[in-house]
């Protein structure tokens, strides 16, 4: 009875609209027209009520990636709804609705297998809430760096510090190492190694190190101690001893950047900060070099000289131990 009584339904519904357009014009056409004007207005309707629900919905979730997966929901029910109604007037019942269906399942099945397996990730992504919409990440197999743009059940979208766009499938997303520099928090920890003589004063330097870190702008000055989980950081940039090598002193420099974005460039004004004033301090630059020491039990040296008119070599020998050559012998 329910469908014979949606079938008189359908066929009234058809009727009056028909009863508005000339005779002339066929009936499956007018079918058409009616079914394309339902679907546009389903698009527009799905439109209206993300408009009205998003607000809600964002203060309610408070998450940008499961909002946005939320209210896309809500468009596609819309229109998917909106289509069935748009079918109902073509004439398709439930059971060629049905059918279509259990088709387009079969081909998404076996074709569309990668397609699945990203919206099962996405899935994964949402829930497991590695990065959120905003955030600063690395992918650090691929070295892309930049700003999740949006998340989707199928793909997430980078926009990267080059200015340019990065979509990776959730499958293939959910399988990488990601770093997350703005989880928790922005501020940043950079090291910077440099090995200054043996001749050098070792306390001094340190402290130079120190305040040409502080006086670069974007690094953290200074101010309570930095947590992460049970472990706290100075906040001031620190200069340690790492070890006494074969060629000068290795000191690492580390210092909390504010914004992980400018790594870099902060990273390299330190580095030119505190090289100026070494000089300024007269702290040398440790760099390999090898010192040659004579003595008595050296031996004797001996100089080939070319006489550059005959190009003819002499050999001076018999020089002393600390191996001094005269200015004619150079």
């Amino acid at each position: 009875m329910s469908e014979n009584a949606t079938a008189g339904n359908q066929t009234a519904l058809g009727e009056e609209v028909r009863s508005y357009v000339p005779e002339i014009i066929p009936s499956v056409l007018v079918d058409v027209a009616f079914a394309l004007l339902i679907l546009v207005i389903g698009w527009y309707l799905s439109k209206v009520a993300v408009r009205l629900t998003g607000r809600t919905v964002a203060q309610k979730i408070e998450r940008p990636s499961v909002t946005r997966t939320v209210l896309r929901g809500v468009r596609i029910s819309i229109i998917a709804l909106t289509a069935l109604v748009a079918a109902s007037v073509l004439g398709l019942g439930g059971a060629e609705i049905l059918l279509s269906v259990t088709v387009i399942s079969a081909v998404i099945a076996i074709v569309l297998a990668p397609l699945i397996g990203s919206l099962i990730n996405g899935l994964f992504i949402l829930a497991d809430r590695p990065f959120e919409i905003g955030d600063m990440i690395e992918v650090a197999d691929e070295g892309h760096r930049g700003f999740v743009e949006d998340i989707t059940i199928r793909y997430t979208k980078i926009f990267t510090l080059e200015n340019t766009f990065i979509v990776i499938p959730n499958s293939e997303i959910h399988r990488r190492d990601v770093i997350n520099y703005s989880a928790e928090d922005e501020r940043t920890r950079v090291e910077v190694t440099f090995e200054i003589t043996y001749e050098s004063d070792l306390e001094r330097a340190i402290r130079v190190a120190e305040r040409g870190a502080r006086s670069v702008d974007n690094v953290i000055a200074g101010g309570p101690d930095i947590r992460i989980g049970s472990a706290r950081y100075a906040a001031s940039p620190t200069c340690d001893v790492v070890e006494y090598g074969d060629n000068g002193i290795l000191l690492k420099l580390r210092f909390w950047a504010k914004h992980p974005y400018k790594l870099t460039v902060v990273q390299s004004d330190v580095q030119r900060r505190v090289r100026q004033r070494f000089v300024d301090e007269e702290i040398e630059f440790a760099y390999p070099h090898r010192h040659h020491v004579f003595d008595d039990t050296s031996g004797t040296a001996h100089v080939a000289r070319v006489d550059p008119s005959t190009e003819v070599a002499h050999t001076t020998g018999n020089h002393e131990a600390e191996g001094e050559i005269s200015a004619d012998d150079r």
